[in-house]
């Protein structure tokens, strides 16, 4: 390290009596993004100052200095893991969006941390294999699903209150929204005879794997779908692949209803790998009218048939065929349905 930047450090790890610590914590960092190639000694000194600063500031010098190193094309491990360790609000821009961390590191937060911080890692602009098979392996407490109904009606009302439309069509718009507003209520009405948070004794999707779930829809990503779907069921990755290649979309849809997962997720994962479910019946998708006419109860029976029938044939691990390249099975890229037919069928 030369003998600058060395003295600047050294002047902010003296006590400040001057400056606040917000400001020596994000001089610090901006001293530190200054360095194109910092040196292993600089990565230390850096971490040895870093972490006492950071407690000492307020939240929001933390989700400044945050935001700034989530950009460092280099931070030191110490300090990746300390700053993805931290509450959710603070770590969020980090976990999702620095190239610094490694897959070790990640993974360790993913398994100490819960679900949000999972959460937040699902949703980075790339995984490596190593860290979705983590990730699918997890197996986290699920927080509760639901929201009163008050509150939901709530949600939906300050989400319909965003759009104002003009003059011209303000009557078309709010009839679209109240018949959004009324579907919403018959779908939250429909479930008020049972609590769906508790799923005592029923196979649920954890809060990670569910997160997958909509990150490999909306990729399309149907091989990964189909895995991590395979570890939700704790079955073989052949009746996943069954329940997909369905192309009416009504095997996946009783199984993501069997498995609790969010009514407007499960609408998103139906839309994106058969696009024939998002065409728009008045102000709903097919999707949604699909997820919408499942009993709950009725899934679940005919879901646990489906395992009870694939547990039969069932290959241990060391059996299985070896695993397919990873190429997408919908959409543009997608092969056709009637070869995964024959993949299926000479398992």
């Amino acid at each position: 390290m030369g003998v600058g930047v060395r003295d600047r450090f050294r002047d902010l790890e003296e006590p400040a009596t001057v400056r606040k610590k917000d400001v020596v914590l994000m001089a610090t960092v901006t001293s530190f993004e200054g360095l194109p190639h910092p040196s292993k000694s600089e990565l230390r000194q850096f971490a040895e100052l870093f972490t006492p600063l950071f407690q000492a500031s307020s939240d929001e010098a933390k989700r400044q200095a945050v935001a700034a190193l989530s950009q460092c094309p280099t931070v030191p491990p110490a300090v990746s893991l300390f700053i993805g360790c931290q509450p959710i609000g603070i770590a969020a821009p980090f976990l999702t969006s620095s190239q610094a961390i490694d897959d070790d590191t990640l993974i360790t937060i993913a398994r100490t941390q819960g679900a949000a911080h999972a959460k937040a890692i699902v949703r980075r602009p790339s995984l490596s294999p190593k860290v979705i098979d983590a990730l699918v392996s997890l197996h986290q407490a699920e927080p509760e699903r639901g929201m009163t109904i008050s509150e939901t009606l709530m949600d939906v009302s300050a989400s319909t209150a965003k759009f104002e439309p003009s003059a011209a069509d303000a009557d078309a718009e709010r009839l679209a929204r109240e018949e959004a507003l009324r579907q919403k209520i018959k779908q939250i009405a429909r479930h008020l005879g049972r609590n769906d948070g508790d799923r005592l004794g029923l196979r649920s999707l954890s809060d990670v794997q569910e997160a997958l779930l909509v990150r490999f829809a909306r990729e399309r990503e149907a091989q990964q779908f189909a895995t991590t779907l395979a570890d939700a069921l704790s079955s073989s990755r052949w009746l996943a692949e069954r329940i997909m290649i369905d192309t009416s979309g009504q095997q996946l849809a009783v199984t993501l209803v069997s498995l609790g997962m969010g009514f407007a997720d499960a609408v998103y994962a139906l839309e994106r790998f058969y696009p024939h479910l998002a065409e728009q019946h008045g102000s709903v998708s097919r999707a949604w009218l699909v997820l919408d006419s499942i009993d709950a109860e009725e899934s679940q029976a005919r879901v646990e048939a489906w395992r009870r029938a694939d547990s039969y044939t069932y290959l241990p691990p060391e059996q299985k065929p070896a695993p397919r390249p990873g190429a997408p099975l919908f959409g543009n890229k997608a092969s056709p349905i009637r070869e995964l037919r024959v993949v299926s069928r000479s398992r």
